[in-house]
């Protein structure tokens, strides 16, 4: 099985185009037919579990933390609806939203570098599907949850990955949820969590609005620039301030009995406000962010571990559209599904450990990468992860390819199949 999920990992290094019918075999002396066939056995294994697929990424994302001087290790969570609604074939999708809404949904902790944002390897992954949640927890298919009765869980299963740092579980605005924080503190979780506008919390005293207290802060002259970040394709200057606040308004929490109130104790954070402005003074974003992340950990941080949340959203992409075209793979039961996302995943997590490495042969590496994946690249960005992945798949079969041939004999093979490109003159 272990010689399989590695050649599978490295057919995963490039992705089929959304024409092509299946998994693209990587090239070699074996028949691209035969390698096809025998994926498609293994992701139609019954034998061949979640759990298992999901623990070399659990290896790497440990062993990549271990690498980082952070006292701490961001796990970010997110969720994903898959649109493959054109693949009749697919009969156990599930209803999402609404009626037309059909689909998969995926759900995933990403675990991120704290120092320098890099994403390191997906930890935990599930799928909703018409028969229930797809987990790489356990073995057996469970109900639907709410998105956020899915993140104690994971909080909880996240104490067993022997992770060498504190983890904070990044969250977004979906997540501003009074009771889940109680729940959370109780069960001694860390997290950080974006707020959403509307959220009350008293400060000094007060009974504010988030914008309101952004600028009461802003009057005060609290906000601090912190330098300058990326955003939507522009650059803008970042302002961070900092505030002790209570929840004190009582939650509530939804019972068979109807939504009742809990949690009438007031629950002190710390709300760190991460500003984004043009040149001009337009504020480009901004971003209540409430935590119960030490005090010693500076606001900028703070804010900086949010901004890396992003790294979710471009693991996604990658997934989906930007490298494994996951929409478009043909497997027809979301059981297999699951088992290729797990391999797709280890095909990223090969790629951002090399995108990471700044010694010179790594930087060397990735030119050549670059370059053999044939990508026209944007002098700001000369390196990505699809690129990588693109040029992985044309090196490690070529160093295949090289144990069977010289390279005199291959340039012999080439006069002999296109000649009109070795003419000299």
């Amino acid at each position: 099985m272990q010689r399989r999920y590695r050649q599978l990992v490295r057919e995963h290094l490039d992705a089929p185009s959304r024409a092509a019918h299946g998994l693209k075999a990587a090239p070699g002396t074996a028949e691209a037919f035969a390698s096809t066939q025998a994926a498609w056995r293994f992701f139609a294994n019954p034998r061949v579990t979640l759990p298992a697929l999901v623990e070399p990424l659990r290896t790497a994302g440990r062993e990549a933390a271990a690498a980082s001087p952070s006292a701490y290790v961001l796990l970010v969570h997110d969720w994903s609806k898959l649109d493959d609604r054109g693949h009749r074939s697919k009969t156990d999708q599930t209803r999402l939203s609404h009626a037309e809404d059909i689909g998969y949904e995926l759900t995933t902790a990403l675990l991120v570098d704290a120092t320098t944002g890099a994403p390191l390897a997906p930890m935990e992954l599930s799928l909703r599907c018409a028969s229930g949640l797809l987990t790489t927890a356990q073995t057996e298919v469970v109900a639907p949850r709410h998105h956020l009765e899915q993140l104690l869980p994971v909080m909880q299963a996240s104490r067993g990955w022997s992770l060498p740092q504190s983890v904070v579980h990044v969250i977004d605005r979906e997540a501003d949820s009074q009771t889940h924080f109680r729940q959370w503190i109780a069960d001694e979780h860390t997290f950080l969590v974006r707020a959403d506008a509307t959220r009350k919390v008293r400060w000094q005293g007060q009974l504010l609005r988030l914008p309101e207290l952004s600028e009461a802060l802003l009057a005060a002259g609290q906000f601090v620039a912190t330098g300058t970040v990326p955003i939507r394709g522009r650059t803008g200057c970042r302002w961070v301030a900092e505030a002790d606040v209570l929840l004190d308004r009582p939650a509530r929490q939804r019972t068979p009995q109807g939504r009742v109130k809990v949690g009438r104790k007031p629950l002190p954070l710390r709300l760190v406000i991460s500003r984004i402005v043009n040149d001009a003074g337009r504020v480009l974003a901004e971003w209540w962010l409430l935590t119960n992340v030490a005090a010693d950990v500076p606001p900028a941080t703070v804010a900086d571990w949010y901004y890396w949340r992003w790294q979710i959203e471009s693991f996604h992409k990658l997934l989906k559209s930007s490298g494994q075209q996951l929409e478009s793979w043909q497997q027809e039961s979301a059981e297999a599904i699951a088992r290729r996302l797990l391999i797709s995943a280890m095909a990223c997590v090969c790629a951002w450990t090399l995108e990471r490495q700044t010694t010179p042969a790594a930087v060397e590496c990735q030119r050549l990468l670059v370059r053999l994946s044939g990508r026209q690249m944007k002098r700001s960005r000369p390196v990505t992860t699809s690129a990588l992945l693109a040029g992985l798949h044309v090196l490690v079969p070529m160093l295949e390819l090289l144990e069977h041939y010289t390279p005199d004999q291959l340039r012999q093979l080439a006069r002999t199949a296109i000649p009109r490109l070795h003419r000299s003159g």
